[in-house]
């Protein structure tokens, strides 16, 4: 990869890890519940952001910039699990249960809809 390319992942980056915690601020703020629905709205639009890129057929250094730079750092996979194990470690089973159920069936869906609608376009 050239340099540029490693610039535009690192700005892309930056970019990507600024609009996670915004999204998931906003969400949590109003959303006011325990349940890391912040965490879980960043994932799913990651993965359907995600999943549109590759139906698109991006190939190259423009999926690695929007694939590795820009939903790499949006999407959260770390933050998930501490928020399924803190939801666990506080006696919340079934709500840790549920938050690693609905992230994976939602983002298997949300990374379908979004091949779908790449392949589409």
């Amino acid at each position: 990869m050239s340099a540029a390319v490693w610039i535009g992942v690192a700005a892309l980056g930056s970019l990507g890890a600024l609009g996670r915690l915004v999204l998931e601020d906003v969400i949590s703020a109003r959303v006011g519940t325990p349940f890391p629905l912040g965490t879980l709205a960043v994932n799913l639009s990651g993965a359907f952001v995600l999943g549109l890129a590759t139906g698109l057929a991006l190939t190259g250094n423009t999926l690695v910039l929007i694939g590795g730079g820009a939903i790499g750092s949006y999407t959260t996979f770390s933050t998930w699990m501490l928020e399924t194990h803190g939801l666990s470690r506080d006696g919340r089973k079934r709500a840790a249960a549920a938050n690693m159920l609905l992230s994976i069936a939602l983002g298997i869906g949300a990374v379908t809809l979004g091949r779908t609608i790449g392949g589409w376009l």
